[in-house]
């Protein structure tokens, strides 16, 4: 039996993305409010029966706050601000620097521009 749980966090930020044709609006400096979407599994509950306690993400969330919130992310990532690559940058972050400190593992992590489209990365091994 495996046990799920999710939450959710923001951030503003603008980029842009080169490499586009000609005209692409994406091309062009703009900004989004990111939603982002932690995934956390655990095969036992831990405590009074959490999978992790979601007040232990909190060192999650000032990450984003500072490297994150009102930043260009062209100039905070090594690579393209893509959704795509954002979410994988937090991923690996969070198993680095979090997840050895909490009962839970990352099973994904989804990040989203707008309400109606996202991108989301899985860890190998962990779907």
């Amino acid at each position: 039996m495996e046990y799920r749980i999710g939450k959710r966090f923001s951030f503003d930020a603008a980029h842009h993305l080169e490499g586009l044709t000609s005209g692409h609006k994406c091309a062009r400096v703009h900004g989004h409010t990111y939603t982002v979407e932690v995934v956390l599994a655990a095969d036992r509950l831990s405590g009074p029966g959490f999978v992790t306690d979601f007040g232990d993400l909190a060192p999650f969330s000032d990450f984003l706050d500072k490297h994150f919130d009102h930043r260009d992310l062209n100039e905070v990532m090594n690579v393209p601000p893509t959704s795509e690559l954002v979410a994988t940058h937090l991923a690996h972050w969070f198993i680095d620097n979090l997840e050895p400190l909490i009962p839970g593992r990352l099973v994904s992590m989804r990040v989203a521009e707008t309400p109606g489209s996202w991108a989301e990365y899985t860890p190998p091994g962990r779907d």
